[in-house]
C-alpha cells in the first residue's frame, strides 16, 4: 500500500537480541504510528474507488480484510473499472502482492516469532511494516515496530475502506477526485528511499517505463505483469557488462605482461 526513518547504526544487527545501539520504545512506537496513520487513512480512497468500479460493499470490505495490500487492491479494482478481464486483473494483483512473500523471508529472521503467531503476522507483511521493521537496531524494536505498524494500519485501512465505500455515492463521479492515485503515490514514497543502488534505480525506472508505455496497448492489468520483466532484463545486462569488463581487464593484464 506504500519510507521513513534512516537506518540506525549498530554492531550486532537486528538478528541479535542483544544488539547495540538500542532505540527507545517510544521512538519506535512514534515512527510506527506515523506510518500506520498516514497510510491507513488512504483506505478511504480505496473504498471510494472500489465502489465506483462496481464492487459491492461486501466485496470491497472483503478485499481489505483478506488481501490487505493496497497496491494489489488498487490494481485489481482499477483493471476491472477499465473493463479488463477479471482473470487478468487478478493475475496483476497477485504478481504485485507476491513481493510480500520475499519480505516475509527477511522479516521471519528478524522477528523470530513463535510458530503459533506466524500465520497471523503473515497478514501484516506489507511494504509499510517492512519499511518500519528493517531499520530497527534490535529484535525488540523490530517486533514493536512491526506490531504497532501492522495493527494501526490494518485497523485504519479497513475502517476507512468501509467509510469510503459507504460515502462513494455522496461523492458522485469518483474519477473526478483522482483518489485512485492516493495509494500508488504512498507506495512510491515508501519505495523511493529503498532504491539505494544504481541497479535498483534502473530496474524501477525500466519497470515504470514498461508499464506506462504498454498501458495504451495491452489490456488493463497486463502492463503490470510485463513490467516485472524489468528485473531479469537489468540483471542480464549487468551480468554481460560485468563479464565484458572482466574480460577487458584480463586482456589488458595479459598484454602488459607480454610487453615486459
Amino acid at each position: 500500500m506504500a519510507e521513513q526513518t534512516a537506518s540506525p547504526q549498530c554492531t550486532g544487527g537486528p538478528d541479535s537480541p542483544d544488539a547495540g545501539g538500542e532505540k527507545p520504545d517510544a521512538a519506535v512506537v512514534r515512527d510506527a504510528l506515523g506510518v500506520g496513520v498516514a497510510v491507513g487513512l488512504s483506505g478511504f480512497a480505496f473504498g471510494v474507488t472500489s465502489a465506483g468500479s462496481g464492487l459491492t460493499l461486501l466485496q470491497t470490505c472483503a478485499l481489505s480484510l483478506l488481501v490487505f495490500t493496497g497496491a494489489s487492491q488498487f490494481a485489481l479494482v482499477g483493471a476491472l473499472a477499465a473493463g479488463g478481464n477479471p482473470y487478468t486483473a487478478a493475475a496483476g494483483a497477485f504478481f504485485l502482492g507476491i513481493r510480500n512473500a520475499f519480505y516475509g523471508l527477511r522479516l521471519s529472521q528478524l522477528l523470530a516469532l513463535p510458530r503459533a503467531l506466524r500465520p497471523l503476522a503473515a497478514q501484516w507483511v506489507i511494504d509499510e511494516t517492512t519499511a518500519v521493521t528493517l531499520p530497527q537496531p534490535t529484535r525488540r524494536a523490530a517486533r514493536i515496530g512491526f506490531t504497532v505498524t501492522g495493527l494501526t494500519l490494518y485497523a485504519l485501512w479497513n475502517l476507512t475502506t468501509l467509510v469510503g465505500a459507504l460515502g462513494a455515492e455522496a461523492l458522485g463521479d469518483t474519477d473526478a477526485w483522482g483518489l485512485d492515485a492516493a495509494s500508488p503515490a504512498v507506495f512510491l514514497a515508501l519505495l523511493a528511499p529503498m532504491l539505494k543502488s544504481t541497479t535498483e534505480r534502473v530496474t524501477a525506472g525500466l519497470a515504470g517505463l514498461l508499464a506506462l508505455g504498454l498501458l495504451p496497448v495491452l489490456p488493463a492489468g497486463a502492463p503490470v505483469l510485463v513490467s516485472a520483466l524489468a528485473a531479469p532484463a537489468v540483471l542480464v545486462l549487468k551480468g554481460r557488462r560485468g563479464s565484458g569488463t572482466e574480460k577487458t581487464a584480463t586482456e589488458g593484464t595479459t598484454h602488459t605482461k607480454g610487453s615486459r
